[in-house]
């Protein structure tokens, strides 16, 4: 899958573990928005590049279980990096090749109609969409991924408590002596929460001006280890439908 990048182009399926269930994958901002920014030193850390790049790590990791993926936020030529400093640009299209408006609604609007129109499609398949964001909040906020969902879906809200229960076993086995705080809450408010067909979870991965919350994106093991904590939390909830 060349989206991927020639390094990680090549996937092997291990299993059909999510043979059957369509993921819409929606990495945040995008385009001529690259969202919340932080400061790495002399470098700036976007906020899409990062989110990009654990979404698209989540994407192969979904494909490696049998699952039929669809990015909604592409970039044509990143694939999958390993470098702890992501360089921004402003080439990423929306699904399937649509150039990415500035105007925050219209690109919300672009994205979860683009979602819509493949749930339509899929009819009657278990069929989710996860939407992942960096937030931004005061230098000092130390905070821990989080999750929200519809107020009005039982299905949305049991999705976000799968992946939360993973998160929740990932730092127990990693950092056993760190007290995980992440949570899980309704904020309906949001557009593709509002307005998204398919059963949606939004994930915050977690304030990229903050040194610590830094360390989670930076490093391309930890933002795989985050893509594989979502994957398995998604294989839960497939298990378990």
């Amino acid at each position: 899958m060349a989206l991927l990048g020639p390094k990680y182009a090549h996937v092997a399926v291990k299993d059909q573990k999510l043979r059957g269930a369509v993921y819409y994958l929606v990495s945040g901002h995008g385009g001529p928005d690259p969202g919340a920014l932080g400061k790495y030193g002399k470098y700036i850390l976007p906020e899409d590049e990062y989110a990009y790049d654990v979404t698209i790590r989540l994407a192969r990791a979904l494909m490696e279980h049998g699952a039929t993926i669809y990015m909604i936020v592409r970039d044509l030529n990143d694939g999958i990096r390993d470098a702890n400093v992501l360089k921004l640009d402003h080439d990423e299209v929306a699904y399937p090749n649509q150039k990415i408006p500035l105007n925050q609604t219209l690109r919300l609007r672009q994205s979860t109609d683009a979602v819509n129109k493949l749930h339509r499609k899929h009819g009657e398949a278990y069929q989710r969409m996860v939407t992942i964001h960096v937030d931004s909040r005061s230098e000092g906020q130390n905070i821990d991924v989080f999750f929200y969902h519809h107020e009005n879906s039982k299905v949305g809200k049991r999705l976000a408590k799968h992946i939360h229960k993973s998160f929740k076993s990932g730092y127990k086995r990693s950092q056993p002596t760190r007290n995980y705080l992440g949570t899980v809450s309704d904020r309906s408010s949001l557009y593709v929460v509002k307005n998204s067909h398919p059963p949606t979870v939004f994930i915050e991965l977690g304030n990229i001006r903050n040194d610590k919350d830094q360390q989670r994106f930076l490093l391309a093991d930890n933002r795989q280890a985050l893509a594989n904590w979502i994957c398995a939390g998604l294989q839960t909830d497939y298990k378990t439908r």
